[in-house]
């Protein structure tokens, strides 16, 4: 492609740059429906699996747990490595680790083995560690104006994922004398099949940055980028966000069971859940231009505090619907604040490791939420009722972080 000329006003680069970038919006977006439909489906049967392999009851979710635990482990060396190599390439690791652990789990199931279920898992977790970045790739090719749109755009593609994910493992879950063993089947073709959309992509191949409203300079170190105010709430607010929504929907397929209803109850649930992490996505970024990132963060904080309290009303199938629902939007306005929040807050040349830093802690503390919601469902009172509501409780203290954090950076006086 030619460059512009020298002489042609800001306005319209910025054009040039986003049709580029609403190309490549349009492709993570195809790539968040079909690859990102796997997610869900583990999600749904990721804990009920475990249950069944696992001796110990309190292990029902490491599965889920080895997923998350994958995803922050990878994050460290693939965020550097798609600076070295370009976004696409990383894309192309996190399909082919997608569908090998899809392979292994499904081979677990065969044989009857609870390891080999959570090597499986944790090579699931490259997948999901790859999917994180569709939303930083959307960034790199356009406006600064553009920037949070094309966030929420892509993390919209979760709305489609949302609905083929749950209604697809209905038809698969079941397929097969081996219970879920058509499920991780069927998460195998989608690894495949969706990688194909990665051709599409138009991103820098190797080390160039997107524009930063921040001037070149050196990188920071990590410390230090973690003393920048706005780096270190971005973190926190990223993390609760993510961590709380995983401790509550890992356990809510095995609460729904629990308390008498169907896995297609279950699959039902999480699909209005994941419905509503993804559908405001179309709005999100226009409400953070309007009222600013802080507001919605504390906005999602807020809404996360409800789901909580309406899981704690009750166990009713109603209370299930709408707690997750308000989960799910919740994390939404949270997540997608917080990325908006670290993507405008540190230099082109501190990308990858700003990244890489961020989803290496973020992910970190929503292993231990997964770790945590099995312990505190299972082994947490004699009853599927008395371990929902541990659950529920548990948000209570990390909500309060997000919100201190939040505040103490309004308090912050504003550098010019």
């Amino acid at each position: 492609m030619s460059e512009l000329p020298h002489d042609i006003d800001i306005p319209a680069r910025r054009s040039a740059d986003d049709r580029r970038a609403i190309r490549n919006v349009a492709v993570l977006v195809a790539a968040q429906a079909i690859l990102g439909s796997q997610m869900p489906m583990i999600f749904v049967v990721g804990g009920l699996a475990g249950g069944m392999l696992a001796t110990n009851p309190c292990l029902a979710t490491l599965p889920i747990s080895l997923i998350v635990f994958g995803s922050m482990t990878t994050a460290p060396w693939l965020s550097p490595l798609m600076q070295r190599r370009g976004r696409q390439f990383g894309f192309f690791v996190g399909a082919l680790g997608g569908a090998l652990g899809a392979a292994i789990a499904a081979w677990a199931l065969y044989i009857g083995s609870f390891p080999l279920l959570l090597v499986g898992s944790y090579l699931t977790g490259i997948y999901m560690s790859a999917q994180g970045f569709y939303r930083f790739a959307a960034t790199d090719t356009a406006s600064e104006s553009f920037r949070p749109k094309a966030i929420s755009y892509v993390l919209a593609g979760g709305l489609f994922s949302a609905i083929i994910g749950p209604q697809l493992n209905k038809v698969v879950q079941d397929a097969y004398v081996i219970p879920f063993l058509g499920t991780y089947l069927a998460i195998v073709a989608l690894n495949i099949a969706g990688a194909v959309l990665f051709f599409g992509l138009d991103l820098p191949k190797g080390t160039k940055s997107e524009p930063s409203p921040m001037p070149a300079a050196a990188a920071r170190s990590r410390g230090e980028l973690l003393k920048e105010p706005r780096i270190l709430v971005a973190i926190i607010c990223g993390m609760v966000s993510y961590a709380l929504m995983n401790l509550v929907m890992t356990s809510t397929p095995l609460a729904v069971v629990g308390c008498g209803f169907t896995t297609g109850n279950a699959n039902d649930i999480v699909s209005a859940h994941v419905l509503a992490m993804f559908v405001p996505s179309f709005f999100t970024g226009h409400l953070i231009a309007r009222f600013g990132v802080e507001r919605i963060i504390a906005a999602g904080l807020v809404i996360l505090a409800g789901a909580g309290a309406v899981a704690l009303s009750g166990v009713e199938l109603y209370n299930f619907y709408i707690s997750l629902i308000l989960l799910g939007l919740g994390w939404n306005f949270g997540f997608i604040g917080a990325t908006t929040m670290l993507a405008s807050a540190h230099r082109a040349s501190e990308r990858g490791v700003v990244q890489g830093l961020n989803d290496t802690i973020v992910f970190g503390c929503v292993t231990l939420a997964s770790l945590a919601s099995g312990g505190l469902m299972n082994c947490s009172g004699g009853s599927a009722v008395e371990g929902w509501t541990a659950v529920n409780i548990a948000m209570a203290p990390f909500l309060a972080l997000a919100g201190g954090a939040l505040i103490w950076l309004a308090m912050k006086p504003r550098l010019a």
